[in-house]
C-alpha cells in the first residue's frame, strides 16, 4: 500500500515501456449467449463483428498525462508483439472486486480439470459475481480455491511479478498495473479459466453491468465495446483512500489501471480516471 504523503501528492506521468517475459499465444475465445451456458454452448457462439474503423486501436507510445491527486498507474499489453507500455510498472495498489474474475476463473478450471459440472446454482452464483459484482459468495469460492494459495496458483499460472496475496481476502491482493495486463491476457487467452470455461466466463465479464461498468469501455468505440471483456473494482476503505481498478481485455489488447486517492473525492473521481488514461491511449483517427 502507497504511503499517506504519496497519496496525496499530485502525480503527473506519461507512458514509459517495458518488456515483459513471453506470456504464451493468444487464442480467441468465443462467447456464450447466456449466463448458464454450458461448454459446448460456449464455443459453438460466432464471433462478434470486427471494428468500423481500420488501423490500431491503441497508440501506446503517445503520452498519457493528468493532473490527478493520489496515486494512478497504467499499463497496455500489446499481445501480438508481446510489448508491454505503462507508468510506473512496479508500484501496486488493491484490486478490490476486480479479483473476482480470478476467483471465478480458477473455481472454474479446477473444475474442469477435475472433469466435475458446476451446478446451476454456481454458475448463477459466479454469473451475479462478475456481471453485477454480487459479493455475497466471493469468499466461499475464493475458500474453495484454497485462499492465499489461489493467488499464488494466479501469479504462477499468469506469470505475475509485482502482485501479493493477502490470507483470507481477494479484495486486498496488490497488483501492478501490468500485472493487472497479464492477467487479463492470461483470461483472455484461456489460461485461467481452462478450454472448457474461457468462453463463458468472457460472455460475463462483456456483460457486466451496474456500478462496475466503468473506465476502458465508457470510451472505446461501439464495435470494439461488443467484443471487449472487463473487470473492475472500487472501494472507500478504512485509510480514507478510495480504490479503483480497472481490467478490459480484447483482441489482441489488455489494458490494467490501478488508483487510489482521498475518499473525499469520491468513486467518480477515479472512474474518470480509468476514462481518461484510456481516451489517450487510443489512436487518434
Amino acid at each position: 500500500m502507497i504511503g499517506p504523503a504519496l497519496a496525496a501528492a499530485v502525480l503527473l506521468l506519461v507512458s514509459g515501456c517495458t518488456k515483459p517475459a513471453p506470456d504464451g499465444h493468444v487464442t480467441a475465445a468465443d462467447a456464450s449467449d447466456a449466463a448458464d451456458a454450458t461448454p459446448s454452448d460456449a464455443a459453438s457462439t460466432s464471433a462478434a463483428p470486427s471494428p468500423s474503423f481500420t488501423g490500431p486501436l491503441f497508440t501506446p507510445t503517445q503520452p498519457v498525462t493528468m493532473n490527478v491527486k493520489g496515486f494512478w498507474s497504467w499499463a497496455y499489453y500489446d499481445h501480438k508483439t508481446d510489448q508491454m507500455y505503462g507508468s510506473t510498472p512496479y508500484t501496486t495498489s488493491d484490486t478490490a472486486s476486480m479479483a473476482k474474475a480470478w476467483v471465478a476463473a480458477d473455481w472454474l478450471r479446477r473444475q474442469g480439470e477435475q472433469n466435475k459440472q458446476p451446478s446451476s446454482t454456481a454458475l448463477a452464483e459466479l454469473s451475479r459475481m462478475i456481471r453485477d459484482s454480487e459479493t455475497e459468495n466471493t469468499f466461499k469460492y475464493h475458500v474453495q480455491n484454497g485462499n492465499l494459495t489461489s493467488i499464488r496458483r494466479m501469479i504462477t499460472l499468469c506469470g505475475l511479478t509485482e502482485t501479493k496475496g493477502t490470507q483470507n481476502s481477494w479484495s486486498l491482493t496488490q497488483m501492478s498495473a501490468r500485472d493487472v495486463a497479464r492477467l487479463a491476457k492470461c483470461i483472455g487467452d484461456g489460461r485461467a479459466a481452462g478450454p472448457k470455461w474461457t468462453g463463458w466466463l468472457l460472455n460475463e465479464m462483456r456483460n457486466v453491468r451496474g456500478p462496475g461498468r466503468f473506465g476502458p469501455i465508457e470510451v472505446l468505440p461501439a464495435d470494439v465495446q461488443k467484443t471487449t471483456a472487463i473487470k473492475n473494482g472500487w472501494l472507500a476503505r478504512d485509510d480514507g483512500q478510495w480504490h479503483i481498478a480497472c481490467m478490459a481485455v480484447g483482441d489482441g489488447w489488455s489494458l490494467g489501471i490501478m488508483a487510489h486517492y482521498p475518499s473525499s473525492l469520491g468513486k467518480d473521481y477515479g472512474v474518470k480516471t480509468c476514462r481518461e488514461v484510456t481516451k489517450q491511449l487510443l489512436t487518434k483517427h
